[in-house]
């Protein structure tokens, strides 16, 4: 795990595009993974900005939402699949028809979270995983207590989460969901390169635990620290609790150039 310590939100959705951007030009057919909440969007308005700049191209690429509220209406605006194409992929050239996310209407719960697993299994798995982290350690709607080897399954959610995304339904929290389907602990830990954003003193605590933790699904996000591949940007407040900040600023100055994240 590599922690990088930037100034501010600007600053780390500049890095990020940056990994997305060197993966597309590597890999144009690459399967992106990605997350909603306000942590991810300097990155997409960063790529939109380099779209538009004929800097990179999402035509041939691939994505996977990470998670969806259980009955919404299908024309709801907070749709994950709705949210993402507002922030994203809507404003890019990828096809809407190469966008997924798990089903929060289906009949057959359980088999639609199957047909989830199966549908990125089919597309070779996530090349690059996006994620943002909640107040709690929560990663995608792994809420504190999931399984470390979780797959893709319906969730209740935490009165805190609720709380947290309020403010993406009129402050009105009886219009929260209660439940989701979310990619498990282990569907993003299969992800070959995960990039988790997280910022301001609201995620600090989370982002200590995650880094220098113990393991333990009382902080979800903390299994991360057994993937091979995770880069952890944070600004200065969001790092604010993290006993080792000297050293990895220390560490990533020393860095080589040609290695990247």
């Amino acid at each position: 795990m590599e922690i990088v310590i930037l100034p501010d939100a600007e600053a780390i959705g500049r890095l990020a595009a940056d990994q997305i951007c060197a993966l597309l030009d590597r890999k144009p057919d690459a399967v992106l993974g990605l997350a909603t909440g306000s942590s991810p969007l300097p990155t997409y308005d960063e790529l939109v900005r380099r779209h538009d700049a004929g800097q990179v191209s999402f035509a041939g690429a691939r994505a996977f939402t990470l998670d969806e509220y259980v009955g919404l209406a299908a024309d709801h605006p907070e749709r994950y699949l709705h949210v993402i194409e507002r922030e994203l992929t809507g404003r890019v050239d990828l096809d809407p028809s190469r966008v997924a996310g798990p089903d929060g209407l289906a009949a057959d719960v359980p088999a639609a979270c199957a047909a989830y697993e199966q549908a990125i299994a089919d597309a070779g798995g996530v090349d690059l995983q996006i994620l943002g982290i909640g107040t709690d350690g929560h990663i995608g709607f792994n809420e504190p207590g999931s399984s470390l080897a979780s797959r893709t399954r319906i969730k209740t959610l935490t009165r805190q989460t609720r709380l947290d995304n309020a403010r993406f339904f009129g402050d009105d929290l009886e219009a929260v969901p209660t439940h989701c389907l979310t990619q498990g602990l282990a569907t993003i830990m299969s992800a070959r390169h995960v990039v988790l954003v997280a910022t301001g003193q609201g995620k600090a605590q989370a982002v200590h635990q995650l880094a220098e933790g113990a393991v333990s699904a009382m902080w979800p996000a903390s299994v991360l620290q057994h993937h091979p591949h995770v880069s952890v940007l944070v600004d200065e407040a969001a790092a604010s609790r993290l006993q080792l900040a000297g050293y990895y600023r220390e560490t990533y100055l020393a860095k080589p150039s040609w290695q990247g994240l």
